[in-house]
């Protein structure tokens, strides 16, 4: 799968926009039992995975489908998301935990049912921000304003972030890159996971053949 840009956006019809479509029909089966309102998607570890442009593409194939879609950036040290749909990086995440009574700063996309939070002006300790309890009382305001909110979150081994956004959400998706992301930093991925009690749902799979897109857990 390609993520660098919005191509669900601009090429709706191409076998990449298909994969991501696919790849929505995945989460829809991972969440039969308990259905899924907030995911997080992470790499394993630093360069491997392009995954704001996983969850950006994801999100718009999602609200096409008639869904109300969130697509948050909880990337607060390298925030990206904000850039693939033309925004400004103003007030977001960091801005909207700290500010609990002010209105969600959300930000139209241009695509009916999908909006934005963007990650926000960087906080003194992103970690510490994104384990409070007021990021969890955020996730559930979130859920709130539509059917699933999907996370952008930095590498799971290199930060703590990513494990301690999931905790308060359904689970995490790992972004991994075929031919390039080491087994055993997938390893140590899954173990932090299991340690912050984290359910990993599934690993989607870049640069490599439709097929092989998607692993469930």
């Amino acid at each position: 799968m390609k993520e660098s840009t919005l191509i669900t956006q601009t090429a709706p019809d191409s076998e990449a926009a298909e994969a991501y479509r696919a790849l929505r029909t995945s989460l829809v089966y991972a969440g039969l039992d308990r259905p899924l309102h907030a995911v997080v998607f992470a790499p394993p570890s630093p360069d491997e995975g392009r995954t704001a442009g996983v969850v950006a593409n994801l999100g718009v194939v999602i609200a096409r489908g008639g869904e109300k879609v969130i697509v948050a950036d909880a990337d607060l040290r390298r925030p990206r998301l904000h850039t693939l749909f033309a925004q400004e990086n103003g007030e977001g995440l960091s801005e909207a935990v700290l500010q609990s009574e002010a209105p969600l700063p959300l930000h139209e996309t241009g695509i009916e049912g999908l909006r934005l939070l963007t990650a926000g002006h960087p906080p003194l300790n992103a970690a510490d921000l994104l384990a409070s309890q007021k990021m969890g009382a955020l996730v559930r305001r979130l859920t709130q304003e539509a059917a699933i909110v999907l996370f952008t979150a930095p590498p799971v081994t290199a930060v703590t972030d990513a494990a301690a956004l999931a905790a308060y959400c359904d689970g995490l998706v790992l972004t991994v890159r075929a031919g390039r992301t080491r087994r055993d930093r997938l390893t140590e991925a899954k173990a932090i996971l299991e340690e912050w009690q984290v359910k990993t749902i599934g690993a989607v799979l870049l640069d490599a053949e439709r097929k092989h897109l998607w692993q469930g857990y």
